[in-house]
């Protein structure tokens, strides 16, 4: 029994694997998802670091009559450039060069202003399209500490305590961890790690049951002296094994990036090892069983090859909307999540991140959630392969 299978899975095996679009595919979901949340967590954290890095650029108009601000904005690592008078036309021309991240504009009758005790005019002006949110804030902080010393300075001068306009002083506790926050973040783009499941398997799905019949070749193939469940099992098998592969390097591919980029600059963390990355490997492969049975059972009931390749291309989008719509509605981690395939490995994944104590049970239904509709699919696929009006198409 098992040398039938075993001559099945390997003959659809040599075929699938001589396909160069199907190593093609193997290839680019290996390599092009994790590539993807490692660009994007690479940019996060060049952004969120750059003011750090490179300063804050910032051109002040008229900073002459303010010297202490633009000395409390020097000390905030504010690179402060004193620039002519210009219009706003010219104000708008150099904000849109990106040469600096806001223009300050004192008005001219700042020191008159401000030595009567008036609100003296400054103005603020940046580019709300350009990628400089964290550089204005800082600038922004500055200002309103600014503000602040001088609204204390004078209510000092008139004998009155500055705590009297702050009857109540908040005090902020975050008590969120690094990997809760990172968790958070990579959760809502991890989901995309487990997609490849139900692409590497159609292909060979497809080829091995409706081209086959095509091609008349099925029907030499099942007047052999073997059972139609071990013809199944075979095809079965051999559909899934690129995909189990593909998807266990992807894994170990983004696992690799995100330990390796310095999340702890941004307050997040990869706290996954990689003995616990094999066992969401371990956990993941009856996903691409899944995968393989389904479309192998689909393409079974296609009238023809191109019929197949319509239908699976809509089932495959099914197993990614309960992870869209558990995200959509903020749903928060549950038991019941374990029961459903692909949801399970998203919350399995983002669970470990979070360095949950899991125990066995959440693997175990990962595992089970997969691996069970994979082997009744089968079952019903073998069932199906009986019919001489499958073999005819009819």
């Amino acid at each position: 029994m098992r040398s039938k299978i075993w001559i099945v899975f390997w003959k659809e095996l040599r075929e699938t694997l001589r396909e160069k679009r199907t190593l093609s595919l193997l290839l680019l979901f290996t390599l092009m998802y994790p590539a993807i949340i490692g660009y994007v967590m690479h940019q996060m954290i060049d952004k969120n670091t750059r003011t750090e890095r490179e300063g804050v650029e910032l051109a002040i108009i008229g900073g002459a009559q303010a010297p202490t601000l633009v000395s409390q904005l020097r000390q905030k690592n504010v690179t402060v450039s004193e620039v002519a008078p210009m219009d706003e036309e010219a104000i708008g021309a150099l904000l849109h060069a990106r040469k600096t991240a806001a223009v300050l504009r004192l008005s001219e009758d700042f020191i008159e202003n401000y030595g009567a005790m008036r609100p003296a005019s400054i103005e603020f002006w940046f580019d709300s399209a350009a990628e400089s949110g964290p550089q204005r804030r800082q600038i922004e902080e500055v200002l309103q500490a600014y503000s602040a010393n001088i609204a204390s300075a004078r209510l000092l001068a008139h004998g009155v305590s500055p705590a009297a306009l702050s009857p109540i002083q908040v005090q902020r506790y975050d008590t969120g961890t690094n990997a809760s926050r990172s968790a958070m973040v990579i959760g809502g783009i991890i989901g995309i790690l487990f997609f490849p499941a139900f692409m590497l398997t159609m292909s060979a799905a497809v080829d091995s049951t409706a081209g086959e019949r095509e091609r008349r070749s099925l029907e030499v193939l099942m007047a052999q002296p073997i059972r139609t469940w071990e013809l199944v099992c075979g095809k079965w098998l051999a559909a899934s094994v690129p995909s189990v592969v593909g998807v266990t390097l992807e894994l170990l591919l983004a696992h690799a990036i995100l330990a390796w980029l310095p999340l702890e600059e941004i307050g997040m963390s990869w706290s996954l090892g990689w003995s616990e990355m094999l066992l969401v490997c371990l956990v993941t492969a009856p996903l691409s069983l899944l995968s393989g049975a389904l479309y192998l059972a689909l393409a079974m009931n296609a009238k023809s090859f191109k019929e197949a390749q319509t239908t699976l291309s809509f089932v495959m989008i099914v197993p990614l909307i309960p992870g869209f719509a558990v995200s959509a509605l903020e749903l928060k981690s549950a038991s019941w999540m374990y029961l459903v395939p692909t949801l399970s490995n998203q919350t399995l994944l983002k669970e470990l991140a979070k360095s949950s104590e899991l125990g066995a049970l959440p693997f175990v239904l990962t595992f089970l959630s997969a691996l069970i509709p994979a082997l009744l699919v089968v079952a019903f696929a073998s069932w199906r392969m009986k019919s001489e009006r499958y073999v005819l198409a009819v």
